[in-house]
């Protein structure tokens, strides 16, 4: 590994560290500018904002922690006093934090932001052993639940490839009804056919009964008739008796 990849490596991990320092203590516009071709003095300016001198001085003792911690000298601190515009010197980057009304004022960001860098802001930290824990568990439901997805598959082919008596009787019914259907559906047939001429015969049965009606009427009248003559000629032959 060459000289210039450490030293770009080390800029990268003081420049995320001083940013963490300053996230902790949640400093407003946080900005950061590269100044290696303006400044041999150092390669960085970052430059954030905080509503109170209280504030102000809070991040600067949080970004004085988080460098040190790092493993970075620990840096030089200007303007604590009053806590309007304080500087952490930390070599290679230099901090201003400045409350917004001096930030407006002098106007840092045209000085040195000639080429401003891009951040990713909550950047996640180290996890702990706590943070550990959950993700074990997690890993192990995980494994688990797999292994129950293959057991289950596997049961379900031994049932496909074993099934059991009452599963096989429910096959032969079910193709034996499938057997059967087609000779249902002929037997429906030939009783739907014989159907019309039942009810022709019943309909000419019908049509012919009142055509012979009228004729038994009529004979039964002329027998009345001849009855009704037949009967002064027996009271006649009564009398002369």
């Amino acid at each position: 590994m060459t000289t210039s990849t450490v030293a770009k490596k080390d800029i990268q991990k003081l420049q995320r560290a001083i940013v963490d320092g300053l996230e902790d203590v949640k400093a407003q516009d946080i900005v950061v500018f590269d100044t290696e071709h303006l400044s041999s003095l150092f390669e960085r300016v970052i430059i954030a904002s905080g509503t109170s001198n209280r504030q102000t001085k809070a991040l600067a003792g949080s970004v004085r922690d988080a460098v040190r911690d790092a493993g970075f000298p620990k840096p030089r601190v200007e303007g604590e006093v009053n806590g309007e515009w304080i500087i952490v010197d930390c070599g290679a980057a230099v901090v201003h934090v400045m409350q917004p009304n001096f930030r407006q004022y002098y106007n840092l960001e045209e000085l040195w932001g000639d080429k401003p860098v891009r951040l990713k802001f909550g950047a996640e930290k180290p996890a702990t052993k706590e943070a550990e824990v959950p993700a074990k568990a997690a890993k192990k439901v995980v494994e688990v639940e797999g292994s129950l997805k293959r057991s289950n598959a596997a049961k379900k082919g031994v049932a496909e490839a074993f099934p059991s008596k009452a599963q096989v009787k429910k096959t032969l019914a079910a193709k034996s009804a499938a057997a059967k259907a087609p000779a249902k559906k002929a037997a429906a047939k030939k009783t739907a056919a014989k159907t019309p001429a039942a009810k022709v015969s019943l309909t000419k049965v019908t049509v012919n009964e009142p055509a012979k009606t009228p004729a038994k009427t009529a004979a039964k009248k002329v027998a009345t008739k001849v009855a009704a003559k037949k009967a002064p000629a027996k009271k006649t032959a009564v009398r002369k008796a």
